[in-house]
């Protein structure tokens, strides 16, 4: 089963169905007209949704010797060893590991049941043990959670959480209900670059003032040679100043409508999807738009679309995105580092950012780790 396939069937297992994102069912914030009353008796851990914009939480920053919690709360490894080695990536970086109770579950393309997958994400913020959080991997079911998750406890304990892809659906609701800053980033199956480690240093262990994320590795240009797969492109020139809210694009429009969608009002919204036909990327932009999402952001930031699948007579992903921001009188840049990439810039979600489109730079410009 394919990410889509497992999305649509999620959305109506919620009960939401593809009514719940049309335009008519939509506010003019992008969020569905009536859906607390419709969702909301899954908020069992308090009834703050993103309108009530909860104070900002900051989590600590990393150290050496500290203890991380590895959880699974979406797909698993095919194998053992996939975690083993997960394990071992962890230690790597100078940290001691806990796994979580069900780290090794597997229920086919999940990893283990939701509630067993919730019960590692809860247990791991309220353990005293634990110091910050990483997810094994992505893949299919973070949302599945979402109404699982005791969000009440999460502010209380505020940690770091690292992950990428299918984990956006975590970020933005664990943001949207209890304000903690998390962390778009690497996943611990996997090898870290040069690039991967140094971001993720950056960001969550010197911790800056103000430091410039997502930004090409260096490339030496000599005769012959150029620039190709790490290109940035300015599709809206100027500057604009907000909230970094986003990650992956399918698991964003797939949280429209329900109280875990995040307030984009301002916000400066990043992006980025695999193996994503370009009709389907066209699709879900469309959804976008069409809930007022692009109306509320204050600019706009296109990571990686990578594997865009083509099959037929297709547009571009670039002819496909020229058309969707041409309306658009907020700057946009095209090509910084997040996605599926081995490059990974680590990008943390809720804190205060200013993009520079004419200048091709993001900076971090609030707090964002004690």
């Amino acid at each position: 089963m394919n990410r889509r396939d497992f999305l649509h069937r999620t959305v109506a297992a919620a009960g939401l169905g593809t009514a719940a994102i049309t335009p008519h069912a939509l506010g003019l914030d992008g969020h569905a007209v009536g859906s607390p009353q419709h969702v909301g008796q899954h908020l069992t851990h308090g009834d703050r949704t993103p309108h009530q914009a909860p104070t900002v939480t900051l989590a600590s920053r990393l150290q050496p010797g500290m203890t991380i919690g590895l959880i699974a709360p979406a797909s698993n490894g095919f194998e053992d060893q996939d975690i083993e080695f997960a394990m071992d990536i962890v230690r790597s970086l100078d940290f001691k590991v806990k796994p979580g109770a069900h780290l090794f579950d597997r229920s086919g393309y999940l990893a283990g049941t939701d509630a067993a997958r919730a019960s590692d994400l809860n247990a791991m913020f309220k353990d005293p043990g634990v110091d910050a959080i990483f997810c094994a991997r992505g893949g299919f079911g973070a949302s599945k959670l979402l109404p699982l998750i005791d969000y009440d406890a999460i502010a209380r304990n505020p940690k770091v959480l690292l992950g990428y892809s299918d984990i956006t659906a975590l970020h933005l609701a664990i943001n949207a209900q209890t304000g903690l800053i998390t962390f778009h980033g690497p996943i611990a199956t996997q090898q870290f670059s040069p690039y991967t480690l140094a971001a993720f240093q950056q960001v969550l262990q010197t911790v800056p003032t103000a430091p410039i994320i997502a930004a090409p590795p260096p490339f030496a240009q000599t005769p012959g040679r150029a620039e190709r797969a790490n290109r940035l492109k300015t599709l809206k020139p100027g500057r604009a100043t907000g909230r970094l809210i986003g990650g992956n694009l399918s698991l964003i429009t797939h949280l429209l409508g329900t109280p875990y969608a995040p307030n984009f009002k301002g916000a400066i919204l990043f992006l980025e999807d695999v193996d994503e036909a370009p009709y389907r990327i066209d699709r879900m932009l469309t959804a976008l738009w069409l809930a007022g999402v692009f109306e509320q952001i204050a600019g706009l930031v296109i990571g990686k679309f990578t594997n865009a699948r083509v099959s037929g007579p297709s547009l571009s992903v670039e002819a496909i995105l020229r058309d969707r921001v041409a309306p658009l009188a907020i700057p946009v840049l095209q090509g910084l580092m997040i996605g599926h990439i081995d490059d990974q810039a680590t990008v943390p979600v809720g804190a205060m950012a200013r993009l520079d489109a004419d200048q091709q730079q993001l900076t971090v410009i609030g707090p964002y780790l004690r």
